[in-house]
């Protein structure tokens, strides 16, 4: 069983959910920009959460299925079409022998993922399938895909979910089971929310009204690691020399130019950058689908509000987690 990569598009990686314990050696996390809809997409086709799904960036990717495949296709709407029929997104899908399934053009979002019953068949590195491309680890050789690349699919065993529910979709039982919920909708600009950082109190006034009333642009020098804001130059009060000291996911550092960064899925181990706020980790997948121009704006919220959020993401996750297991098992 395998997928033949005809076009692999701007920017086709391999991802999970990341790689944890290594960051006191230097080894970046990495992991699916949008974790949310990548895991969602492992359960919509019966696999575990942390399973390696294809994480695409905008439109132009091209694959063909040289077997029969359950799969599921989340993020963001690049338009997909299965042998030049459109074809559903957030449900689990039957996919025909020599099926070619392309993304045509951009509607809303920045990434998408794929989810294959059984998983892509690649070692773990360090505890992920994730791929590290600066490290040159991980996922497919270490790289981003490239035209004409092959991954090859794990056998799915027939005890297993992902078996049941293929064979209820192939006599048409359930076929519209959707997870719709966890679609982000298109705004004129997305809300962020966020924790006050450790150095939000050296802002001048100023600056923390430019923050929280101002709009901010994604910078086009943005990528997995990053991304750059674009708004009115923030300040600080005073000077202070930094000790580098070990970053997170969500972590907004102020530069000398003025300009927050956000730090993401693919961000260095350590930073010495003043840190005026770590976004609310329910709202760090939003920026898997965001790209360069798209505005933010952002909410200062309490570390307890932070946590209620995150609790009830997870308990809508774990329903979607529990009906998948009542849908295989019915």
């Amino acid at each position: 069983m395998a997928i033949e990569m005809i076009k692999a598009g701007m920017q086709a990686t391999i991802q999970d959910r990341g790689r944890f314990g290594y960051q006191k050696y230097g080894v970046n996390v990495n992991g699916a920009m949008d974790e949310g809809s990548a895991r969602v997409a492992n359960l919509l086709v019966g696999n575990a959460e942390d399973m390696p799904v294809l994480e695409l960036t905008l439109a132009g990717a091209v694959l063909k299925f040289t077997e029969e495949h359950l799969i599921a296709i989340c993020g963001g709407n690049m338009s997909p079409y299965m042998n030049n029929a459109g074809v559903a997104m957030w449900q689990p899908i039957v996919v025909k022998k020599g099926s070619i399934l392309s993304f045509a053009h951009y509607v809303s979002g920045c990434r998408v993922y794929i989810a294959i019953a059984g998983g892509i068949k690649i070692p773990q590195v360090l505890g992920s399938y994730s791929t590290n491309v600066r490290g040159q680890l991980g996922g497919y050789s270490g790289r981003q895909l490239r035209n004409g690349d092959v991954l090859e699919i794990n056998e799915v065993e027939e005890k297993s979910r992902s078996f049941k529910l293929w064979q209820k979709l192939k006599s048409s039982e359930g076929a519209n089971f959707s997870a719709q919920l966890f679609a982000m909708a298109p705004e004129d600009y997305v809300t962020i929310r966020y924790i006050p950082g450790p150095e939000y109190h050296l802002l001048t006034p100023e600056s923390k009204r430019a923050w929280m009333n101002g709009t901010w642009r994604i910078d086009a020098q943005s990528d997995r690691m990053g991304y750059r804001l674009q708004g009115e130059a923030l300040e600080l009060k005073e000077n202070r020399e930094m000790i580098s000291e070990g970053t997170v996911h969500g972590l907004i550092q102020l530069p000398a130019n003025g300009q927050p960064i956000v730090l993401l899925s693919d961000r260095q181990t350590t930073g010495g950058y003043p840190r005026i706020a770590v976004v609310a980790a329910v709202d760090i997948p939003m920026f898997g689908q965001l790209k360069p121009g798209d505005a933010i704006r952002f909410v200062s919220v309490t570390m307890e509000e932070a946590e209620h959020l995150l609790l009830e993401y997870e308990q809508d996750m774990a329903m979607l987690k529990a009906a998948m297991t009542l849908k295989c098992s019915s």
